[in-house]
């Protein structure tokens, strides 16, 4: 047993036993019924038998999964920023982080069309409590983040979890997906957590900015046209309007992962930021606390997710019923508007002005962040 046993993907030579162990299970089975709507059971059973390797399975069924998925449950894909990678080089993708399994799914879909290094993808073990979503999740060669640890296991965890990102990375030469901050953002403001990145400078020995120059970090930002899972977040963030703790219901993980996957999405887009190499230098010349270090490249972070966040026409509909303005209208139709608010209506109580507010804050708040964004590179 090796000390990354408890949170990594299976291993090639174990893939096989692993998915002919759900291969009957009814999950799997209608997992499969949607990715190949038009064959028999067979089809795709068959098959699994001759699958040996995590490569074979994302290649001939998950990715035909997720392209169902965008086909199903959406106005299509698009990206930008991914032609100035190299196809040899495996990077850390740092990225907001929305959906608990598009994010991932959708970056490793498209890495896989342009034959660049595909990720293993961070997820926290709460998610996967049920043994056949374990086994799905280790499969698409996902790692474990144990949550809910004692303060002192949880440095322990956290420094052995730095040490494999290190090694896939390092060793492997296998690309990493990692989300700026533990959870996905419910409010629309995605902000980098320096706990994320001091998990990640466990494994340096050299200076924080130079270790943080071999990760090869991207910042990665993606944007849903509608959240599928918008109403589902709503209860979580009412309940931190009126400071309360706010206790999840035991299948709510499974029911938001079913929502975001099935779930209507209009479009989807992609941005893959530069690798950050040059930013460490300015930083190390002009700040030498490593907290404060740490503070500006999550700012860095931020920067370039903001920046290059898609908007959409509801994020511009959102800001202006919050506002109560038409300051941004060329940017939507009265159709698309008139869609959201329908959409809005089915969705909440809008007689309720704080849901109705948060709802909104939701959408307009990559707008707001945008515009904070561009107002501090003008000062």
């Amino acid at each position: 047993m090796t000390k990354f046993d408890d949170i990594r993907p299976f291993y090639d030579h174990e893939v096989n036993d692993a998915l002919l162990s759900i291969a009957r299970h009814p999950m799997m089975k209608a997992l499969m019924s949607f990715t190949f709507p038009d064959n028999d059971e067979k089809f795709w059973f068959e098959p699994f038998k001759n699958i040996h390797s995590i490569s074979d399975f994302q290649h001939q069924y998950i990715s035909q999964t997720v392209r169902q998925i965008l086909k199903q449950s959406s106005e299509g894909l698009t990206t930008s920023g991914f032609d100035h990678l190299d196809k040899n080089v495996s990077y850390l993708f740092i990225s907001n982080h929305r959906d608990i399994v598009l994010d991932t799914c959708l970056l490793n879909l498209v890495l896989l069309d342009r034959g660049l290094i595909m990720t293993s993808s961070a997820i926290g073990d709460n998610l996967v409590q049920k043994t056949f979503l374990h086994v799905l999740a280790k499969l698409n060669r996902n790692f474990l983040v144990q949550r809910g640890l004692p303060l002192r296991e949880q440095l322990s965890s956290s420094k052995i979890m730095s040490e494999y990102i290190y090694d896939l990375l390092a060793k492997e030469n296998r690309s990493v997906w990692i989300a700026q901050r533990e959870g996905r953002t419910k409010d629309g403001n995605d902000a980098t957590q320096q706990g994320v990145l001091k998990m990640l400078a466990m494994a340096g020995s050299e200076s924080l900015t130079d270790f943080f120059k071999t990760l090869k970090i991207i910042p990665l930002s993606i944007s849903y046209e509608y959240d599928p899972t918008d109403v589902l977040k709503m209860p979580h963030l009412m309940a931190k309007s009126r400071n309360e703790e706010y206790i999840k219901n035991p299948d709510e993980d499974f029911k938001t992962m079913l929502s975001g996957v099935l779930g209507q999405k209009k479009r989807i887009h992609i941005h893959a930021g530069d690798v950050l190499e040059t930013e460490f230098d300015d930083i190390v010349s002009k700040i030498d606390n490593k907290n404060k270090q740490l503070q500006a490249i999550s700012q860095i972070i931020d920067d370039s997710i903001i920046q290059n966040y898609k908007l959409w026409p509801t994020n511009f509909i959102a800001y202006d019923l919050l506002h109560e303005t038409n300051q941004y209208s060329e940017n939507y139709s009265e159709n698309e508007k008139m869609l959201f608010e329908r959409r809005m209506e089915m969705r909440i109580d809008i007689s309720d002005a704080a849901m109705k507010k948060s709802f909104l804050a939701m959408y307009a708040n990559p707008v707001i962040n945008k515009i904070k964004h561009q107002k501090n590179l003008s000062m």
